[in-house]
């Protein structure tokens, strides 16, 4: 499968609380802007998949896939809706990709979406509660940022990774998010406001989490062979990888590695022929600014325990060795679950084709976007390279 799908168009909403929007409408005006920027016609979609993870508990809408090929304009289309937790448009994605490899689609689009404002943020975070174990965990009260905190706690307590560590990760990605248009915050803050901000579940305090939010991503993929008769940029999957583990924190035998991801890049790299070192830029999943510092750790950037000397020294900036989250990442850009997947991978694409502005990696040329649902339960990555 390596090189054999390139990505060939590009489209995101803003991320935001999207009041006067709904979730279709946001789905078509991303779905528009990536067929537009792909210069190919509706006709020319020979099958969606769409990620979503919680339609119908946030809007109480399911069969998305044949509603949203509807609102398109391309009723009849194959589609379909994906869930994977806040995975399921990196998932999304690797199903589209295995599809046009397979033969069975030239050009395909691949969307994620979510719209999770039209609720009270106590029932979204009942919502979102239920990519844990909701026996086990949420039953009892256990909230993500909770699990999260307690992930916190022991990487702490086990590595010596400090407070303040957590707290620039929050600042790098608010930096770089004040760089992009489309993010849902767009003011950078210092470590002082994340230090004083309310405390969540300690040790991680608002502004250590993403927000609520409403969006869309779309990409356009199609076989690489035609690739060029629709763009000069085409950018290429190299490697894909998905894994998964348990779904309780509880069950794991050492809850500072997130093995999924482990797993999954270690899938993602084979397939692609790289290795962590070759990788120029990459979107990482920064639910929590305590994610971030597991995916450095996880994706092989840094040895297990020394994530946090890695945002010390800047590695991670814009600037930096191996910019991670240049789009602001989940913290700033936002954090629709269905849409991040896809909307890493929009980033990626922009940062290789040298399209990404003032967020611009200078000669980045392999790209690398890690998804992952709930607390680590779920992970889905892949890698990306302007040449095959």
């Amino acid at each position: 499968m390596r090189g054999e799908v390139a990505v060939i168009g590009v489209g995101m909403t803003k991320f935001s609380e999207h009041w006067d929007k709904q979730l279709r409408d946001l789905f078509v005006e991303a779905a528009l802007e990536a067929i537009e920027n792909a210069q190919i016609d509706l006709k020319d979609i020979k099958a969606m998949f769409i990620g979503n993870m919680g339609s119908g508990l946030w809007i109480e809408q399911e069969h998305l896939g044949p509603l949203l090929a509807d609102y398109l304009g391309i009723p009849g289309t194959p589609s379909l809706k994906i869930e994977l937790a806040c995975a399921s448009s990196g998932m999304a994605f690797r199903l589209g990709v295995i599809s046009v490899a397979a033969g069975l689609y030239d050009i395909v689009l691949v969307g994620g979406v979510e719209k999770m404002s039209d609720v009270t943020p106590s029932e979204s975070i009942h919502h979102l509660a239920s990519v844990a174990d909701r026996e086990w965990e949420a039953f009892y009260g256990v909230t993500l940022p909770a699990l999260f905190a307690l992930i916190a706690k022991r990487h702490m307590k086990q590595y010596g990774t400090t407070r303040e560590q957590l707290a620039r990760v929050a600042v790098k990605n608010h930096r770089h998010g004040s760089y992009n248009p489309k993010a849902q915050f767009q003011r950078p803050i210092s470590i002082e406001d994340v230090l004083n901000s309310p405390l969540v579940a300690d040790p991680l305090r608002v502004l250590d989490c993403s927000p609520i939010s409403d969006g869309a991503a779309v990409v356009i993929i199609a076989r690489s062979d035609i690739a060029r008769k629709f763009t000069d940029t085409p950018i290429y999957v190299l490697g894909s990888g998905v894994a998964t583990d348990t779904i309780a924190l509880h069950d794991r035998d050492d809850i500072t590695t997130l093995k999924s991801v482990v797993l999954a890049a270690r899938e993602a790299y084979k397939m692609a022929k790289v290795e962590p070192k070759d990788i120029n830029v990459a979107e990482v999943h920064d639910c929590f600014t305590i994610a971030e510092i597991l995916a450095y750790e996880d994706l092989g950037f840094a040895k297990k325990g020394e994530g946090g000397k890695l945002i010390d020294e800047g590695v991670t900036e814009l600037g930096g060795k191996v910019p991670v989250n240049t789009s602001g990442g989940l913290k700033a850009r936002g954090h629709p679950v269905g849409a991040t997947g896809v909307a890493q991978i929009v980033e990626v694409v922009l940062q290789l084709r040298n399209e990404a502005g003032k967020r611009q990696v200078p000669g980045a040329e392999i790209g690398l976007t890690q998804n992952m649902g709930g607390s680590g339960a779920s992970c889905v990555i892949h890698v990306f390279g302007r040449s095959r």
